[in-house]
């Protein structure tokens, strides 16, 4: 095997800019692709099962393929049956293998950080590896819970970084007991996954409200996990994983996009379709009717544990607001819209407890004061959020996604909002998690247009 060293990348992709005119209202239905997070769990949930898994909806997008490509490598069969249909060979818990070359994450903080609860349980050793963007996000934060469980596994950087090197560990893995020092859904799946090969209970107490995907898993696929006080997951081994069969709702961090242009734009009306409504997830939403938006849900419904619902939103008036706490861990990846959507409102707003977003596929708050400052907002950056000025008008000018998919959508919505053109250079990030997201803008009426860019 390669050393770890040699495998810090860049991600090649062919570079694309996303031209948004200003002006056209965004009227009509949309599906949203499948939700990225229940995807990313499905894949390594069902490769951990005995049996076959059927997931209908699932988001083809290059994160998630990161994951597939990842336990395919481990020995999981999986195959797309038809566009959005995902069958699983699981391998069982004992049943991964030892990969022939270094796992390569890509881009995605979730599945390197997901997959090293399942690579510290394993008897062969693996490496895993991404971007050099990836390969500078912090790991030091699942690492070491990791090792308290007797996981032998080292980063780059004194244990800070990827590549993540794992070899088994001499009495395998032990249930531990740890409290989360940063609200993180990612960190806390880690150690669930940690926790089907380790002996004894492993407890995870949260400090606020994170996404719940993989506990409402395990527990449709007979794991033994439990909650209680809302913030402490209890969870051991169990002999087997029953495989899945579930239907992956529309992803609301994607939706948040479209809910917010329909807010901001002039005579708009959408409808989404099918959008995954966890209550772990729901905080923009709130956020935004606390300012005076109207976003009504309709025709909801419930299957594999996930909640979902048909949004109708249309354009209002906003007003600042306030916000911070277990609401804005509720939204973290939507943050920048809804600095987006105070840019529009009456007042000043302010968002405190964001800090997470510095450690993002970007810096999410220099970042995002720094582009939509280009666009004419009135935005400073705390250390921990944000301080917004409204209502701004925005001007069209040329804007950079920073290699980060969210901000790309964000600063695409943005476009709609500005008084001429408004260009979002390295824009193909968007098939991160969102692919075909400039169709859709345009299928709701807006004027986007992709273009290659010249070197």
């Amino acid at each position: 095997m390669r050393s770890p060293q040699a495998t810090v990348h860049m991600n090649p992709m062919n570079r694309k800019r996303l031209r948004i005119g200003p002006g056209a209202p965004l009227r009509g239905p949309a599906r949203i692709p499948g939700d990225k997070s229940i995807s990313h769990r499905a894949v390594l949930l069902g490769s951990l099962a005995d049996g076959r898994s059927r997931i209908v909806g699932f988001l083809d997008g290059r994160d998630c393929r990161a994951t597939v490509d990842v336990m395919r490598a481990l020995g999981a069969r999986i195959d797309l049956a038809a566009p959005g249909e995902m069958h699983i060979r699981g391998a069982g818990l004992r049943g991964l293998q030892e990969p022939r070359a270094v796992l390569d994450c890509r881009n995605s903080g979730t599945t390197m950080r997901l997959l090293a609860g399942i690579l510290a349980g394993q008897a062969f050793t693996s490496v895993a590896t991404g971007t050099r963007q990836l390969c500078g996000r912090p790991m030091a934060r699942i690492i070491e819970p990791l090792q308290r469980m007797g996981a032998h596994v080292h980063g780059r950087g004194g244990d800070r970084f990827a590549p993540l090197t794992f070899v088994p560990a001499t009495d395998g893995l032990r249930g531990c007991v740890y409290a989360l020092p940063v609200a993180s859904a990612q960190v806390k799946s880690c150690l669930l996954l940690a926790s089907l090969f380790s002996t004894g209970e492993t407890v995870v107490t949260e400090p606020g409200p994170t996404r719940n995907h993989t506990e409402r898993m395990l527990r449709a696929m007979g794991g033994l996990i439990e909650e209680t006080d809302g913030r402490r997951i209890v969870s051991r081994a169990p002999a087997r994983l029953q495989p899945l069969a579930m239907r992956v709702p529309g992803d609301a961090s994607s939706a948040a996009f479209l809910v917010v242009a329909a807010t901001l734009t002039p005579d708009s009306r959408v409808r989404l379709e099918n959008v995954g409504c966890n209550e772990t997830r729901t905080g923009l939403l709130d956020a935004l009717q606390a300012m005076g938006a109207s976003v009504a849900r309709l025709q909801p419904t419930t299957e594999g544990g996930e909640d979902a619902a048909d949004l109708v939103i249309q354009h209002s008036p906003l007003r600042a607001g306030e916000f911070g706490g277990d609401l804005v861990v509720r939204m973290i990846d939507e943050v920048p819209l809804l600095v987006l959507a105070c840019t529009q409102a009456e007042g000043t707003s302010v968002i405190r407890d964001a800090q997470e977003l510095r450690v993002k596929e970007s810096d999410r708050i220099a970042d995002t004061v720094a582009q939509l400052r280009r666009l004419g907002a009135d935005v400073e950056g705390t250390p921990d959020g944000f301080v917004v000025r409204g209502p701004t008008p925005l001007q069209g000018g040329a804007v950079d996604s920073r290699g980060d998919h969210r901000l790309a959508m964000m600063l695409s919505v943005a476009g709609l909002l500005t008084d001429a053109d408004t260009v979002v250079q390295d824009a193909q990030v968007t098939d991160d998690s969102f692919p075909g997201f400039a169709q859709t803008l345009a299928q709701l009426g807006a004027d986007a247009v992709e273009e290659e860019e010249r070197e």
